[in-house]
């Protein structure tokens, strides 16, 4: 498998998208995961993001998208935000990737005024529009599973029923390692998603709130997940670091490159890197 990260690890660097992409290569990654939004970048932007990443050969694999108002229980604001999921969709084709990582919302209210079936009916019928178009692009969409309390898919029992009902071959699932761990969902949940995994992330956390740390400095135990990982079979997909920011921001460069070591040797150990 690859090993990727995704370029928001370098906001904290202030040195622009082409220093980040530059030193995601230096540092050993395999390829780079895009968080940027279509509607907020120009086409010079999008065309510096491909060049650079053509020029240091490191492949753009994934395109992060936080698409909360999919759910929303305004149908305006839910055709809103499936044109903005095709934007990124085009945005991934240009680039050459592999899937468009979608994070959908949360139940709003408590569950309480608007019935959570009608979100969660929703959210089903616009992913599987989302995925037919993602579909003629030769794309898939990579669900993430996000480990609050209200997120519609916060589990992996959530997970396998929304791709059950959306039933369509383009739209799969994100495992996010230390959300799997956030949500007390075991490892071996994992095998209930077989054939329907796009892509990984992966990252510590301190167990109790949502942290993106490099793996190690955490609580997160990860070769137990790594294994369920590999007997998915999985040797197409990448597993692709997720961090926030560093709490030494002049040191960013150091953060990240702790976050490859750890993590390639982890792969190493699991059987998942050479």
């Amino acid at each position: 498998m690859k090993l990727g990260l995704i370029n928001s690890a370098w906001v904290q660097s202030g040195r622009g998208t082409a220093f980040g992409i530059r030193k995601t290569r230096a540092i050993g990654f395999d390829s780079i995961d895009i968080f940027a939004d279509p509607l907020d970048i120009d086409a010079r932007e999008k065309r510096l993001i491909k060049k650079e990443c053509d020029a240091v050969g490191l492949p753009i694999i994934s395109v992060a998208c936080v698409a909360l108002g999919l759910v929303d229980f305004n149908p305006g604001v839910q055709r809103f935000h499936a044109e903005r999921v095709r934007a990124y969709l085009d945005m991934a084709y240009l680039f050459e990737a592999q899937n468009v990582l979608l994070v959908l919302g949360e139940y709003i209210w408590q569950k309480e005024v608007i019935p959570p079936e009608e979100q969660w009916h929703a959210g089903v019928e616009q992913v599987r529009e989302l995925g037919k178009y993602a579909e003629t692009l030769g794309l898939e969409l990579a669900l993430e599973l996000e480990p609050f309390a209200l997120s519609l898919l916060n589990d992996v029992p959530s997970m396998a029923r929304f791709l059950d009902e959306v039933g369509h071959p383009s739209v799969k699932a994100n495992l996010d390692i230390s959300h799997l761990a956030l949500a007390h969902q075991p490892a071996d949940s994992i095998a209930k998603l077989a054939g329907r995994v796009a892509h990984v992330h992966i990252s510590d956390c301190d167990g109790r709130a949502h942290g993106d740390l490099p793996p190690g400095r955490g609580v997160v135990d990860f070769p137990p997940y790594l294994e369920a990982i590999r007997r998915l079979n999985i040797p197409e997909a990448t597993i692709s670091i997720e961090l926030e920011y560093s709490p030494e921001p002049s040191r960013i460069e150091e953060w990240v490159t702790e976050a490859y070591e750890r993590t390639a040797a982890l792969m190493r150990a699991a059987g998942l890197r050479p």
